[in-house]
């Protein structure tokens, strides 16, 4: 076995990293795969990542030629400025079942971190905002939601045995057409509403969702960059996320809350497109475009992935009254009857309570992990 790191001309190479999960899950069917084309930005030396951020990519390869594992590792020079740190992430871990190829490769990236001035590695964790992080550790049986990362049950294990250790876990949990907001929790949502002065309109239009889509940078900014553990996102990191979701998009699905014509607060919400991702298996063209465009239209499926409130209005009823909202639009609209909430952190307490007063089922965890080199 040997280890490969794959440059930005070495186009053989980087076709086995990214095709190589899709061998390695050909009998998981929970397994949502990737877009192959978006796969193939992250070697392109215009990929947004790279005006502030270095990367290796490394391929396990046996003598024989067969691609047994690959590994992202990376310099995030704004995460760093931004903590004050040295720390590399790790992403795309991918291997067979040998704790041998998961040593050769982190050992290489250990390596690589060292030269770059780095003393800790983190992960999983992507190189864009709207990359998954966290290794799933609970919750194998389910279908990942739309960008949420899944792997096999002998990760975990592998990871630790390299010396990562827990830095918190994320949950996931679901609802469905039958979960009740609490009576009190719609009433007390209603009078907060009117006695704090807070409206939330309802965008119909994608024209209306990108006339928006300025504030919720600031707010994402505001409320959950530092929280989340994130710099925060730059007009192109916005560009990415927005070619991303936006044709996808449900407009009625997002939520702005505002208080005297600002903007204080967010919801994220869209429909989840998983299945037609498992369909057309990564190829965008020449049709898998139109499964997805199909998909988005008629899937009973969404993801929640990101609420928000400024610090300024936090514990002041704004969370209450964006779930209010989003039950009204979502699970109460005949339209959608299953919902995912993605990205809880262990250590939110509040946005656990306020989960835990709309009975939210929690069924996945995702942990993060650290190492000091």
């Amino acid at each position: 076995m040997h280890i490969i790191q794959v440059t930005s001309k070495d186009r053989r190479h980087q076709k086995a990293f990214i095709n190589f999960p899709f061998d390695l899950y050909k009998e998981t069917p929970q397994w949502v795969p990737p877009l192959k084309i978006d796969m193939r930005k992250i070697f392109k030396p215009g990929y947004a990542f790279y005006q502030y951020g270095e990367a290796a990519f490394l391929l396990a390869v046996s003598d024989s030629g067969q691609v047994l594992g690959r590994l992202a590792v990376a310099n995030n020079h704004r995460y760093n400025d931004f903590h004050q740190s040295k720390t590399a992430f790790f992403y795309y871990f991918e291997t067979v079942n040998d704790k041998r190829v998961a040593q050769a490769l982190f050992s290489h990236g250990f390596e690589w971190a060292r030269s770059q001035g780095l003393n800790r590695v983190l992960g999983p964790k992507g190189l864009t905002v709207l990359d998954g992080f966290g290794m799933l550790i609970k919750g194998f049986e389910h279908q990942p939601a739309f960008g949420q990362a899944y792997n096999p049950p002998y990760y975990p294990e592998m990871i630790e045995d390299l010396g990562f250790t827990k830095v918190k876990d994320i949950l996931t949990g679901w609802i469905d057409e039958n979960t009740e907001v609490p009576e009190k929790i719609a009433k007390a949502a209603k009078l907060v509403e009117k006695r704090m002065g807070y409206s939330v309109p309802l965008l119909k239009t994608k024209a209306d969702l990108r006339k928006v889509v300025g504030e919720f940078q600031t707010l994402y900014n505001e409320s959950l960059a530092g929280p989340a553990g994130n710099p925060p996102i730059t007009d192109e990191d916005m560009a990415n996320m927005v070619s991303q979701l936006m044709w996808i998009a449900d407009p009625r699905l997002v939520k702005l809350i505002y208080k005297d014509g600002k903007t204080i607060g967010w919801l994220l919400v869209y429909p989840d497109i998983g299945a037609a991702l498992q369909r057309i298996k990564g190829r965008l063209f020449p049709f898998g475009w139109l499964h997805i465009l199909l998909e988005s239209k008629r899937t009973n499926w969404v993801d929640m992935n990101g609420i928000g409130i400024v610090d300024q209005y936090k514990r002041l009823g704004a969370t209450a009254v964006l779930y209010n909202e989003f039950h009204k639009s979502v699970m109460a609209s005949g339209r959608y009857n299953y919902a995912e909430l993605l990205q809880f952190r262990e250590d939110n307490i509040n946005s656990l309570m306020e989960a835990a007063n709309v009975e939210v089922n929690f069924h996945k965890i995702h942990r993060l992990y650290e190492k000091a080199l």
